[in-house]
């Protein structure tokens, strides 16, 4: 069932409100440009793989980045989180096949 726009305040607007703001909301003229977000037609199992090559991907970034720190932040809070990152076995994430559902992907 598809609803108007909520209320602003306690009560229900009328529909002079409604119209009120509206025309308040044109007021100025400019054609309103709505974005959608494009959909995704990747399936399932495809997003699961690209997920985790970009994960792999980050997690070669981090080591580089962790190489590269100056030796006076390699006992940092920042040299942790890199070192935490990097030690994470990605492994059996590559290793997992999603299971096909019922004829969609």
């Amino acid at each position: 069932m598809k609803r108007g726009p909520k209320p602003i305040g306690d009560h229900t607007m009328t529909a002079a409100e409604r119209q009120a703001r509206y025309r308040a909301s044109h007021a100025d003229g400019a054609p309103k440009i709505r974005y959608r977000k494009p959909a995704d037609r990747r399936s399932r199992p495809q997003r699961w793989r690209d997920a985790v090559a970009e994960l792999v991907e980050l997690q070669g970034d981090y080591q580089a980045w962790l190489d590269e720190l100056p030796p006076s932040l390699v006992d940092s809070a920042t040299a942790d989180a890199l070192r935490t990152i990097c030690e994470l076995d990605l492994s059996e994430l590559q290793g997992i096949e999603p299971p096909r559902g019922f004829g969609r992907d």
